[in-house]
């Protein structure tokens, strides 16, 4: 589901460090599509905030002091009620990495990112897209041979137009959806469209998750 541009995006925001807490906080109440609902600092406080009240969007840290904010991004999948989930965290290893994602982040940024463009992070995941730090997803495009070599056989029958294929392409190397739009001379509800049917016929809900079922389908070959 995603909430009308026009209308303020609610955030939650579980951080245990207060100084990095209150730069986040800043960082998204500059922006006027979106709204702090809440910050914490510890796991609990933020199921039960998560629990209550829904928001749009969760930023989340996975080193807490009283658990890992993995519990929390499952929680949140497993609700199925809208919110999304983006990791914001010191931790860029595999295990963290591919336990996050498999948890339900539709998204991955590593703390040397700018805070300054969280907001921007935010409202690309808000549009569908998934923000991931370059060096996180350099990992994820070098695992794409093993996801295809290991993976069972597939419904063959899916197929990408070229134009679907064409904007996968510039997803998977970080293109906005503005940048795609500019770069193809088209509108970005026209990107969006694309996107909205790539997913449905990949049967998927994040731009990793429709690379990587392209990639196992035979149907986007080389992501780089």
């Amino acid at each position: 589901m995603t909430t009308p541009r026009s209308q303020r995006n609610t955030v939650l925001i579980v951080e245990d460090e207060p100084v990095t807490r209150e730069r986040l906080v800043e960082a998204v109440s500059s922006q006027p599509l979106l709204q702090v609902m809440a910050s914490t600092g510890s796991l609990r406080a933020g199921q039960e905030i998560f629990a209550n009240h829904h928001p749009r969007v969760a930023l989340i840290d996975l080193g807490l002091p009283d658990g890992s904010g993995l519990d929390l991004i499952s929680q949140i999948h497993q609700a199925n009620c809208g919110t999304e989930s983006l990791v914001l965290t010191v931790f860029g290893d595999e295990q963290h990495v591919v336990s996050a994602l498999k948890a339900g982040a539709r998204g991955y940024l590593l703390k040397d990112s700018s805070f300054a463009a969280i907001a921007d992070h935010l409202l690309m995941l808000i549009d569908g897209g998934s923000p991931i730090n370059p060096k996180v997803a350099r990992f994820l495009l070098g695992q794409f041979g093993q996801w295809e070599k290991h993976s069972p056989p597939a419904d063959q029958s899916v197929t990408l137009t070229d134009r679907e294929k064409e904007i996968l392409n510039h997803i998977t190397k970080g293109y906005k959806r503005g940048e795609i739009a500019q770069l193809l001379n088209i509108s970005n509800n026209t990107v969006g469209t694309h996107i909205r049917r790539i997913y449905e016929k990949l049967s998927v809900h994040s731009n990793i998750e429709a690379t990587r079922e392209a990639v196992s389908l035979g149907l986007f070959k080389n992501p780089l």
